[in-house]
């Protein structure tokens, strides 16, 4: 008999000589805040998914903590939106807010704020645009960017992602931070973020959808792997501390480059369209959702993620605390 196959014989010892293991410390799980009270808004494009206002955060925070993953990626969703996103670097801003009371109760969570202004304008855009409607003006970008980093850090939170693929975004942030005062607060670049259908039900969740035309412009082009290495290389030499790609099943291949190409911590974002097809043939019993997801994660680890940021989390902890039971 070959000999790996005597090593499949049991579970016991599949686990034994596994390759690749999940672990709930790598587990990051993105929540959506929004302006109001008492809601727990479910989204019906994600199952299991909600948006909560500040005054019921506690529910899910409470499971989060007690779950052992590490940490939450916060998305926020204003009450009132304008050309300039001013409410993203309001210092009294919804995600701001939730930050400052999420730090006081659960301090040894990690709290990675979201930067961009896609949630905050009336357009829908990353960035701000020009008067034609059709030019996404990325310097001029570029401060309220660092605006809104530097006031999610005052708050309290432990990093910062941003999102926008604004081109500079990271050495702007990196300097306004350092100039704050907050050397040692790293960022987390959304370094190879690809301009994918798979973020559909995110913008239905975050009410981010673009007025017109659509992030083509300045996300990167689905059909292109060695552009997404280069901006990885890009955002390092910007001085981001991890790097991500993003979204995560169509693009192991780039993934997997990049960890061959650097000793970089490494996130992927296991995103909203990934978790809304998984949910959906899970509820017409057309897979196994447990084995699904853990086949799903551990691909994404198995290519290099270090980190892994998925609406699957708070399952997947659980199901890992059941098989340690």
């Amino acid at each position: 008999m070959n000999r790996f196959r005597r090593l499949r014989k049991t579970q016991a010892l599949r686990d034994l000589v596994a390759e690749t293991r999940l672990s709930v410390k790598e587990l990051i799980y993105p929540m959506f805040v929004i302006e109001g009270e008492d809601i727990k808004e479910p989204i019906p494009s994600m199952p299991g998914v909600f948006r909560w206002s500040l005054d019921r955060m506690d529910e899910i925070l409470s499971e989060v903590a007690a779950s052992g993953i590490s940490g939450i990626l916060l998305f926020g969703i204003p009450g009132t939106k304008d050309a300039v996103g001013s409410s993203a670097y309001d210092p009294d801003g919804i995600v701001q807010r939730v930050i400052r009371q999420i730090k006081a109760k659960y301090p040894n969570l990690i709290v990675i704020a979201d930067i961009c202004l896609c949630e905050y304008t009336d357009h829908g855009h990353c960035g701000l645009i020009g008067e034609d409607h059709a030019t996404i003006l990325n310097d001029e970008t570029l401060p309220l960017l660092t605006k809104m980093a530097v006031t999610c850090v005052q708050a309290g939170a432990d990093m910062v992602a941003p999102s926008d693929m604004m081109d500079g975004d990271v050495a702007a942030i990196r300097a306004g931070l350092d100039a704050a005062g907050f050397e040692s607060t790293p960022i987390m670049g959304y370094s190879a973020k690809y301009a994918s259908a798979y973020y559909g039900p995110f913008r239905d969740a975050a009410g981010s959808a673009p007025c017109f035309v659509d992030r083509r412009s300045y996300q990167m082009d689905t059909r292109n792997g060695k552009e997404g290495i280069r901006e990885v290389e890009n955002d390092i030499e910007m001085g981001a501390d991890i790097v991500m790609v993003k979204p995560a099943l169509a693009f192991l291949d780039v993934l997997k480059e990049v960890s061959e190409m650097t000793d970089y911590p490494i996130a992927c974002y296991n995103v909203s369209g990934e978790y809304a097809m998984v949910k959906a043939a899970s509820a017409n019993g057309w897979i196994d959702e447990r084995r699904i997801v853990t086949e799903n994660l551990t691909a994404m680890k198995r290519a290099g993620a270090s980190i892994i940021i998925t609406y699957h989390a708070l399952d997947v902890a659980q199901w890992l605390k059941e098989e340690q039971a």
